[in-house]
């Protein structure tokens, strides 16, 4: 286990991969039990004091974007990993494995976004995919440099875009303000504070059946689609994708690093992202979750999202190779080998959970209270994982890919 490979897998990449798509269900479950906006303003709905308030600030600081950033630079990382394979092999090439792969991701990413998660990161990982791959055998320091490059130049169009909405609101509570500047803001106030009408329908319509909410999960995707993804999501992606990319082929995440190199991430992370964070944070409750304060204060913690990130896998790589608590890194490197088929059933576990057609609890837990939702999935998923893994050659839903990209039915029971 201390050299982080078994056959052609590396078990830290795995058990990373693992922690990673657990600590993404700790945000991901506020959007699914919760009327949207609920994600970002906990005044919204789901509480904001007491036991909830600590939920969200705890979750604001240390795992609000930073588990998906590792995700996605995990998935930057198997880019090259998996056209190296392809190259050595015998079978696809890398272009080929790798675009079909996209493909497929996509049409998987579309079906579970409209019928079980609006908040889908499979067709964003599939769009922006398509843009990393000609860059894979760059030099890691220029993989990484573009990623901060385009990371940096997200984070001025987000500045630019507050200062716009500042100007805009300004503008709007003039006294005797004209009508285009009332109608202005009120359309593009909607995106940072909706109607509170909003979020009641969507409580009645996912309680509802089926088709109900396929009505209300429709309405959301395709506002995400169509306004958030293309200037937010699918740049983020490409940006944390190029990181990935560069950060693996310093063997950041095959254990190619030294225990100082972790150790200075890990101080870097801790001793300085999260207190930043935290100050944030802070500052955002004070104003008693002020919308456009809120908005404004969100914008400057993403910079602080890797590097949290990176510091949360970075302590994860130290127990790996020291090889402490096999039992738990195992459990991890499992649930990270079926990370795709862990995804797609905590959406399952989750739309029965909520949903009408299910126990019906959308709209009626608070964050504190959904934790337990949390922790339950959280079982799940590292019970099931590693005895299913003894018997099967991939996850369920990892063989179903597998056999679309090549397109002919992949090996699935292990030999006895």
């Amino acid at each position: 286990m201390a050299t982080g490979a078994a056959g052609d897998r590396h078990i830290s990449i795995d058990a990373v991969r693992g922690m990673a798509i657990l600590g993404i269900q700790l945000m991901n479950i506020v959007g699914m039990g919760l009327p949207t906006f609920a994600y970002l303003n906990p005044a919204y709905a789901g509480g904001h004091e007491g036991a909830d308030l600590w939920t969200w600030a705890i979750n604001n600081v240390l795992t609000d974007g930073k588990m998906r950033a590792l995700f996605t630079m995990l998935f930057g990382a198997s880019t090259v990993l998996i056209a190296s394979r392809a190259e050595a092999g015998a079978g696809l090439g890398p272009a080929q494995t790798h675009y079909r792969r996209l493909f497929w991701m996509f049409v998987i990413g579309m079906v579970h976004a409209y019928f079980l998660w609006f908040g889908d990161i499979l067709v964003t990982y599939a769009l922006a995919g398509i843009f990393i791959f000609p860059f894979r055998k760059l030099k890691p320091r220029v993989q990484i440099a573009i990623g901060v490059a385009v990371l940096t130049a997200l984070l001025g169009y987000h500045l630019f875009e507050t200062a716009t909405l500042e100007a805009m609101k300004v503008a709007a509570s003039a006294p005797g303000a004209n009508p285009a500047a009332l109608s202005a803001w009120q359309d593009a106030s909607f995106l940072i504070n909706p109607p509170a009408a909003m979020g009641q329908l969507e409580i009645e319509q996912f309680r509802g059946n089926f088709f109900q909410a396929l009505e209300a999960r429709t309405r959301v995707v395709t506002l995400l689609q169509t306004a958030i993804m293309p200037t937010d999501e699918i740049p983020e992606a490409i940006g944390q994708m190029f990181i990935g990319m560069g950060l693996f082929q310093t063997g950041f995440f095959t254990l190619g690093w030294s225990n100082r190199a972790y150790g200075t991430v890990i101080a870097i992370g801790y001793g300085l992202a999260v207190p930043v964070t935290a100050i944030l944070a802070w500052l955002i409750w004070k104003s008693g979750f002020e919308p456009m304060t809120l908005h404004a204060l969100e914008v400057w913690q993403a910079p602080t999202r890797p590097i949290i990130g990176l510091a949360h896998a970075s302590v994860l790589l130290m127990i790996v190779r020291a090889s402490a608590i096999p039992a738990v890194t195992e459990r991890l490197a499992a649930a990270g080998r079926m990370a795709f088929s862990n995804y797609l059933m905590t959406s399952i576990i989750t739309n029965l959970t909520f949903c009408g057609y299910g126990l019906g609890l959308y709209g009626q837990l608070s964050r504190f209270q959904q934790l337990g939702v949390v922790f339950a999935v959280w079982a799940f998923i590292l019970i099931w994982s590693k005895p299913w893994l003894a018997r099967f050659q991939y996850g369920p839903f990892e063989w179903l890919w597998r056999s679309l990209v090549q397109w002919k039915r992949q090996p699935f029971l292990k030999a006895a």
